[in-house]
């Protein structure tokens, strides 16, 4: 055993003095060419581009609205209209209004009513005042071709709007 760990010393240390050996030459063909390299001329540089002048812009806003005012007037906070969030929600309130259609009217005792088929297929009966769709619609017309409404949307100022919305009666198939 004492032996072979020898003889693998010996390999090691054989291997090394040739790898040492094995550096030292050649070095003069490597020595020419950084000679060389160095002495050959420089390729010529080419001229930095010249700058463009700068133009300076003149900024006539004459009769123009200022920028740094509002771009629609400021809206007094206050009472102004507002969806009633107290409220309970009715049935047909969550949906969206062009997911609902109107298939037809009745009239029970003086009072028509619409009647609406909601996206899960389930038909409700509405009257005036009930509030149909997402935007806080209010029923406030029913024919025996259409239910009228009235939503109330965000203005994007902090208010709201109302904007006329309606259900056409729907052919069946």
């Amino acid at each position: 055993m004492k032996t072979s760990k020898q003889n693998i010393l010996r390999l090691l240390l054989l291997a090394a003095a040739v790898s040492v050996a094995g550096c030292g030459k050649g070095l003069s063909d490597l020595e020419a060419w950084v000679t060389e390299v160095k002495a050959r001329k420089p390729p010529p540089i080419e001229p930095i581009p010249q700058m463009k002048q700068y133009e300076a812009f003149s900024y006539s806003a004459n009769g123009r609205r200022d920028p740094f005012e509002a771009f629609a007037p400021a809206r007094a906070f206050g009472p102004g209209l507002r969806p009633d969030l107290n409220r309970n929600k009715e049935p047909l309130e969550e949906f969206d209004l062009s997911g609902l259609r109107m298939v037809g009217t009745v009239d029970s005792k003086g009072t028509v009513y619409a009647l609406i088929r909601a996206p899960d297929a389930v038909v409700h009966r509405v009257t005036l005042k009930n509030h149909i769709g997402e935007n806080y619609g209010e029923i406030v017309s029913i024919s025996e071709a259409e239910v009228g409404l009235v939503e109330l949307v965000p203005d994007g100022f902090g208010g709201w709007v109302q904007r006329p919305a309606s259900l056409t009666l729907t052919e069946q198939r």
